[in-house]
C-alpha cells in the first residue's frame, strides 16, 4: 500500500530550545528525514576574550540556565590546568557534590517533566499531575534536592558564585551538610517510586549502532576531567578535544555536527553508562540490571533509563561525599596562584555528556583565546541520523504519520537536548 504523509513539527516542545522535524514519505517509503537546528548562534568565546581568568567563569556559567556548574567548572579546569593550578582535596570534593546536585535537578526535570508525558500519551506534564500526583511529587522531591546541594555547594541553584580559580571561595554550613544528609536519606522514598513508575513504562525497541564518547579516569564514575574515550576504543588526553568532535557543518542546521569514527556518536548518561558502568554504585548497578541495561546499549531511548540510574549513583555517592566534608575542617578551601600564560583544555561530564572549554591565556592571565564545544552539539548529528533510521523503520512497519511523529518526537527527547547551548 502506497502512503504519502509529510512531517513538519515547528518547533519541537518539551527540550530546550529550538528544533524542527521534518519527515517525507512518498509512495511508502521514506524520502526524507531531517533533524533542524535553528537557534541563532552565540558568541560566547569572542565575550571572553580580554576577561581576567578570574572571572571568566561568571561569564561562561550563563551559557546555560540548566547547566550552569558544569559550564563553570570546564572553564575553571581550563583555566588552572593551563596555569597549573592545584586546587586542595576538599575543594574537589565540594564542585563533584555540586556537580552531583546539578545533574540530580537536571535529570529529574527531564526524566519526570519532558520525557514522562510521552510514554504516558499526554501532551505536557499538566494531566500527569492529575493522573499520577505521587509521580509528579516524587519528580519535585528530587529536583528540590539537586537544587538545595547547588545551594550548599555553590552559593546559588544557578550560576554558582562560589565556584573560583584554585578552589572555592565559601565552604558550605556544617549544618547545610547535615540537612543534606537528612534530605538524601528522607528521598530515596521519592526516587524508588520513580524507579518502580519506570519499570511500567514501555521502552520502544529501537537499534542503531554507533559510537558513544564519554570521559574516564578508571577510579570513579566521571564527572569532572580524565582520558576522552569511546566505545570504539578511541583514547585522548583531554587536550586533544579537536580529534574527539571533529566539528563541521550542514546546509540544515545552525549547530555543527561532529564525528569521531563513525558517521556519527552520542555522549551523555547512556554514553557515560556505556564506557563506565563498573564505576557505579552498588545500587545503580542493581537497578540498571533491574531494567535489562547493559553495556554496550545502542537503544537511544534507554538514555532515559541511564538518567534514572545515574541518580541512584548520586545519592550513593553524594551521601560519602558529605560526610567525608563533615570530617574535614572545611579550612584552606583555596590555593593562591600568579597568573601566567598557558593554554589548555577542561572537560566535564555535563548532564548531556561531555562538556569542553579550552582557554589560552597571556602573562596577565587575560583570555586570549576561548572554544567551547557543547554536549548537545555532539549528539545533533546522531539525532539526526537516529531519526532517519527510525523513521524508515516505522514507514516500513506500516505505522501512520501519528504514529511515525510521536516516536520521533521521543527519540529527540531521549537525548534531553540542549539547543540553545549546541550553537557555538
Amino acid at each position: 500500500m502506497n502512503v504519502d504523509f509529510n512531517i513538519d513539527i515547528h518547533h519541537l516542545t518539551r527540550v530546550e530550545g529550538h528544533g524542527n522535524i521534518h519527515i517525507s514519505v512518498k509512495d511508502g517509503k521514506l524520502a526524507e528525514a531531517r533533524w533542524e537546528v535553528i537557534e541563532t548562534p552565540r558568541f560566547f568565546e569572542m565575550m571572553l576574550r580580554g576577561v581576567s581568568a578570574e572571572r571568566a567563569s561568571f561569564l561562561t556559567s550563563r551559557i546555560c540556565g540548566i547547566c550552569s556548574i558544569s559550564h563553570s567548572l570546564a572553564s575553571i579546569r581550563a583555566l588552572e590546568r593551563a596555569m597549573e593550578i592545584e586546587p586542595p582535596e576538599a575543594a574537589k570534593a565540594i564542585r563533584l557534590l555540586a556537580m552531583h546536585g546539578e545533574t540530580l535537578q537536571s535529570h529529574a526535570l527531564h526524566l519526570f517533566f519532558l520525557a514522562a508525558p510521552d510514554f504516558l500519551d499526554m501532551p505536557s506534564a499538566v494531566p500527569i499531575l492529575h493522573s499520577h500526583p505521587e509521580i509528579v511529587k516524587a519528580g519535585l522531591l528530587l529536583k528540590e534536592l539537586g537544587n538545595e546541594m547547588s545551594i550548599a555547594t555553590t552559593g546559588r541553584a544557578t550560576h554558582p558564585v562560589s565556584l573560583v580559580l584554585g578552589g572555592v571561595s565559601k565552604a558550605p554550613e556544617k549544618q547545610q551538610l547535615k540537612q543534606l544528609k537528612e534530605m538524601l536519606m528522607k528521598r530515596r522514598t521519592a526516587l524508588d517510586k520513580a524507579t518502580a513508575f519506570f519499570r511500567t513504562l514501555s521502552i520502544p525497541d529501537f537499534v542503531r549502532e554507533t559510537e558513544f564518547i564519554s570521559l574516564r579516569n578508571g577510579k570513579d564514575y566521571p564527572f569532572i576531567g580524565g582520558d576522552l574515550v569511546s566505545t570504539d576504543g578511541v583514547v585522548r588526553d583531554e587536550n586533544d578535544y579537536l580529534l574527539m568532535t571533529n566539528e563541521y557543518l550542514t546546509d540544515f542546521s545552525t549547530s555543527k555536527f561532529t564525528r569521531v569514527s563513525r558517521q556519527s556518536s552520542a555522549a551523555g548518561a547512556l554514553a557515560r553508562f556505556n564506557n563506565n558502568s563498573r564505576l557505579l554504585g552498588h545500587r545503580a548497578h542493581e537497578i540498571a540490571a533491574s531494567f535489562g541495561l547493559e553495556p554496550i546499549c545502542h537503544n537511544p531511548f534507554m538514555n532515559n533509563i541511564a538518567q534514572l540510574v545515574e541518580c541512584h549513583h548520586i545519592f550513593e555517592n553524594a551521601e560519602i561525599l558529605i560526610e567525608n566534608l563533615l570530617d574535614d575542617d572545611l579550612k584552606n578551601l583555596r590555593n593562591a596562584y600568579k597568573p601566567k600564560a598557558g593554554e589548555a583544555t577542561g572537560a566535564v561530564e555535563a548532564p548531556r555528556g561531555v562538556l569542553y572549554h579550552h582557554m589560552e591565556t597571556d602573562d596577565d592571565g587575560k583570555v586570549v583565546k576561548a572554544d567551547c564545544i557543547i554536549p548537545t552539539t555532539q549528539n545533533n548529528a546522531n539525532i539526526h541520523y537516529d531519526l532517519h533510521a527510525l523513521a524508515s523503520e516505522a514507514v516500513k512497519a506500516g505505522k501512520t504519520d501519528r504514529e511515525t511523529e510521536k516516536l520521533c518526537e521521543m527519540l529527540v527527547r531521549s537525548y534531553d537536548p540542549c539547543i540553545s547551548c549546541s550553537v557555538h
